[in-house]
């Protein structure tokens, strides 16, 4: 696997390609910066297989989490791909399902805990081994102690954190190069958002680095973005650097500028679990016969609170009254399924009336609308519009871009 940078905008802001990816080298490659498509043990929530290949600009990779089913995909004769119908993608094996948040407390020198709908599950590296032995994987993180995202974690507890992380690390790589089973897997060694941390995983023969404990809610994002280029100092440069629990549209620029390649695509699924749909303006090239843009919509209070919960300025929330009698798209000029044929009254009614279909038409957009985010993301570093593209984003009035012929 290896990065291949076309531009270097300001000096941290990286536009490339990842090529190699995956056991079958050549075959696939992804674009970046680009986020992964997020699965809930191996299927996009809401979605069919069918339905989901309706969708355009899909990345090549996709993350699935599954240490609480590890017993029963051993007793799966044609191996985890054929069960899930995950043939044409590259699958990225990680610790933690990114869209779910889990208790910190027990993490030891030996084990790291993850959690599933049965409770809690104690990792060591022999059993974590075990599991990538059976799904096969093209990639994996190594195990880590991830346990400082929280803002009041002492200095003494992340040292621990890096400590045990790299501790954890040494033995997947050493078990990594003495099983055979487990050939043309791919290694991400994790950076617990410490200098030294990069300073020392950066030495160890790994593709690629995930960078933890800067999730969203963890920090301000001014901090995070210091201690992202801090550590992408220390990286080298072919690498990719993948970041863990952001995908916040505002945040996944701040963090691109600081030098990160690679996001995981979590945040249409929380979008969709809101009741909500993504409706921002990332058009930095509109079409002159399409009118509207995407104006921030604030709550009216006449929703439950509780639906309100964590909902971002960059979504709307379908189950708000207003909409019941609104025939327009969710978002005007959207090419997806969902606007092209239905209207906001139709899924403020389908989500009121608990019906199922809310969920899949909401996933199609969130799915597709982020998607088209990245998309512009790569063609604004592509013609020097990053800044046009992040007052777009932001709702902030800006000049005309300007795009390269």
């Amino acid at each position: 696997m290896q990065l291949e940078l076309s531009r270097v905008v300001h000096g941290t802001s990286r536009l490339g390609v990842l090529r190699g990816v995956g056991n079958k080298a050549g075959e696939y490659s992804l674009d970046t910066p680009g986020c992964l498509l997020y699965t809930h043990l191996g299927t996009v929530p809401h979605l069919t297989q069918d339905t989901l290949h309706t969708l355009k600009h899909l990345p090549c990779v996709s993350q699935v989490t599954l240490a609480e089913h590890q017993e029963v995909l051993e007793e799966v004769k044609d191996g985890f791909r054929k069960f899930a119908g995950l043939h044409d993608t590259i699958l990225y094996l990680s610790l933690h399902d990114p869209a779910a948040a889990y208790p910190t407390g027990y993490t030891t020198n030996k084990t790291v805990s993850v959690w599933g709908s049965g409770g809690r599950i104690e990792l060591t590296v022999a059993k974590f081994m075990a599991l990538l032995k059976t799904v096969q994987p093209d990639w994996y993180q190594s195990i880590a102690d991830g346990e400082t995202w929280e803002s009041n974690t002492s200095r003494k507890r992340v040292r621990k954190s890096v400590d045990r992380t790299l501790a954890h690390l040494d033995k997947c790589l050493l078990e990594h190069q003495t099983t055979p089973e487990l050939e043309g897997m791919e290694v991400f060694g994790v950076v617990e958002g410490r200098v030294r941390s990069a300073k020392e995983t950066a030495k160890r023969p790994v593709v690629g680095f995930c960078l933890d404990g800067l999730q969203t809610g963890s920090m301000d994002q001014g901090l995070r973005t210091e201690l992202i280029s801090a550590v992408n100092r220390e990286l080298p440069e072919h690498k990719p650097r993948l970041l863990q629990g952001v995908g916040r549209p505002d945040e996944v620029l701040a963090c691109v500028e600081a030098g990160v390649d690679l996001f995981e695509g979590f945040f249409p699924f929380q979008v969709t679990e809101r009741g909500c749909a993504l409706y921002f303006n990332y058009n930095i090239y509109p079409d002159p016969e399409v009118t509207g843009t995407a104006p921030t919509m604030q709550p009216n209070g006449e929703v439950n609170p509780e639906d309100q919960i964590e909902m971002t300025t960059f979504e709307i929330n379908l189950k708000d009254k207003r909409f019941q009698d609104d025939f327009a798209p969710l978002v005007e000029g959207c090419g997806c399924y969902c606007c092209q044929n239905h209207q906001r009254a139709y899924i403020h009614h389908l989500l009121v009336t608990n019906e199922l279909l809310a969920g899949v038409l909401l996933m199609i957009h969130n799915t597709a609308h982020y998607q088209g985010f990245f998309k512009a993301l790569r063609d604004a570093l592509a013609n020097d519009n990053l800044d046009v593209l992040k007052r777009l984003v932001l709702g902030e009035k800006g000049a005309l871009p300007v795009k390269k012929e």
